[in-house]
């Protein structure tokens, strides 16, 4: 493989753990998924939407790493891609350790800014027992390690595509690493 690529694209209009894989996704710039629940200039998801429906929506776009299902699946999960509720599912592109503010092409038209960590919610295990405790790991110095996928927010509109290739704007230093959000 020559970079890292989009492997596929999802979306659902209903607020929901799955999403519906799709062979294109519209992204609107400071909205998200057009047609997916989440999509807002506000937050959409039901716990933060709870606790302040006002707060900027940080969480317009969620993507994965491909390698994860992979590293699931020797672990005896069989996960594929928007069965976790992402949008994007990348590969060859080590998602949780770019820093928070990086911006990725997607195609030849989309940029987002990545925004932070998704926290694995309760509603995984519903999904696959365990497989909670599977998305979580623990560094060398005993630090929580959340695994299922990055937010982002949609910096410029246009679709998004399988196939498409993806592009890596790092920014300036100090990197501030993600964080949930």
């Amino acid at each position: 493989m020559s970079g890292p690529v989009v492997v596929a694209v999802a979306a659902s209009p209903r607020h929901g753990f799955h999403k519906q894989p799709l062979p294109r996704i519209d992204l609107m710039a400071g909205f998200g998924v057009i047609g997916d629940a989440h999509a807002g200039v506000n937050v959409q998801h039901r716990s933060r939407v709870a606790r302040d429906r006002m707060q900027p929506n940080l969480r317009q776009l969620h993507l994965i790493h491909a390698e994860l299902f992979d590293e699931l699946a020797r672990a005896g999960f069989a996960v594929r891609p928007a069965e976790l509720g992402e949008n994007v599912t990348t590969r060859g592109l080590d998602l949780l350790a770019l820093p928070r503010g990086t911006r990725l092409r997607l195609g030849p038209a989309v940029e987002i800014e990545l925004t932070g960590l998704r926290n694995p919610c309760v509603q995984i295990d519903g999904f696959q027992p365990g497989l909670t405790r599977a998305v979580l790991d623990r560094d060398a110095a005993g630090n929580l390690v959340r695994k299922a996928g990055v937010m982002a927010i949609v910096l410029t509109d246009g679709p998004v595509h399988p196939g498409d290739t993806i592009a890596v704007t790092l920014p300036d230093f100090p990197h501030t690493p993600l964080l949930p959000v």
